[in-house]
C-alpha cells in the first residue's frame, strides 16, 4: 500500500498539480490586491466615491459608521462589498487561466503540427527486380 502511495505521488500529473496549487495560491494574492488597490478605487471613483469594501447592511439595524465597527460590536452583518470584491476577483482569476489554458494549448498544437512531408527519393531497385534482370541476362 505505501508503495502503491509513492507510485501515486512520483507520477508527473500529481505533482503539476500541487505546483499549481501552489501558484495558484500565490496568484490569488496578487489578484486580491490587484482588486483592491487598484480597481476598486478605479470603480469607486466613476461610481461618485463609493467605496466597496464599506457597503454593508447591519441585520440588527444599528447603524454603525464602517464594516470594521459593526463586527467590532458583534453585529450580524451582510458584507456585500467583500462579496462584490470576491466576484471580481473570480472574474479576473477565471480570466487570466483562461488565457494561460489558450496559451498552453497554442503551444502543444505547435510543438505537435507534423514537420512537412519530404519530398520521397526515387526507391532502388527491389530485391525481385534484380533477380529477375539476373534471370533474364542468363537467358540471353
Amino acid at each position: 500500500m505505501i508503495q502503491e502511495f509513492k507510485d501515486f505521488i512520483a507520477k508527473g500529473n500529481v505533482m503539476d498539480m500541487a505546483v499549481g496549487i501552489i501558484i495558484g495560491a500565490a496568484f490569488t494574492a496578487i489578484v486580491t490586491s490587484l482588486v483592491g488597490d487598484l480597481i476598486n478605487p478605479i470603480i469607486g471613483l466613476f461610481m461618485g466615491g463609493v467605496d466597496f469594501t464599506e457597503w454593508f447592511y447591519a441585520l440588527n439595524g444599528e447603524a454603525y459608521g464602517t464594516l470594521a465597527a459593526a463586527e467590532e460590536a458583534g453585529a450580524p452583518v451582510f458584507a456585500i462589498g467583500r462579496f462584490v470584491m470576491a466576484v471580481i476577483n473570480f472574474l479576473i482569476i477565471a480570466f487570466v487561466v483562461f488565457m494561460l489554458v489558450k496559451m498552453v494549448n497554442k503551444a502543444k498544437a505547435a510543438a505537435e503540427e507534423p514537420e512537412e512531408p519530404k519530398a520521397e527519393e526515387p526507391a532502388g531497385p527491389t530485391e525481385l527486380d534484380i533477380l529477375m534482370e539476373i534471370r533474364d541476362s542468363l537467358k540471353k
